[in-house]
């Protein structure tokens, strides 16, 4: 028996949704959120009071997309990294983590290795 991809959407958003009940980012602590597709991988540091994001990184940019591929766990370590130089930029340097429903395995969990080596503590 297959799961359809609805099925595996639907999950994901009920996983993400009872993550974000007990994660909510702060002007002192604000959110780091992982978004992974097939094609490519996101992070952003958002401050949820005012909604704003503070620092964000994506293989979507033209130079990461140019420097190899955008799919695999290089390409996550580069996300990882860059989010966090640009998050320590804006002087941010403590952050709670945010999986968005994703398993922390793989691509999202070489983001946040990334991101800790990079200086951000979480």
């Amino acid at each position: 028996m297959s799961t359809s991809t609805k099925d595996k959407q639907v999950a994901r958003a009920r996983r993400h949704y009872r993550v974000r009940r007990k994660v909510s980012g702060t002007a002192d602590r604000p959110r780091l959120a992982v978004f992974r597709s097939n094609k490519h991988i996101s992070a952003q540091v958002i401050d949820y009071r005012s909604g704003r994001t503070i620092a964000a990184a994506s293989t979507v940019e033209k130079d990461l997309r140019a420097s190899g591929g955008t799919g695999n766990k290089a390409a996550a370590v580069t996300v990882g990294r860059l989010v966090a130089e640009r998050a320590k930029t804006a002087g941010v340097t403590r952050v709670v983590f945010d999986r968005g429903g994703f398993l922390y395995h793989g691509r999202v969990a070489a983001v946040a290795d990334a991101a800790r080596e990079a200086g951000l503590e979480f």
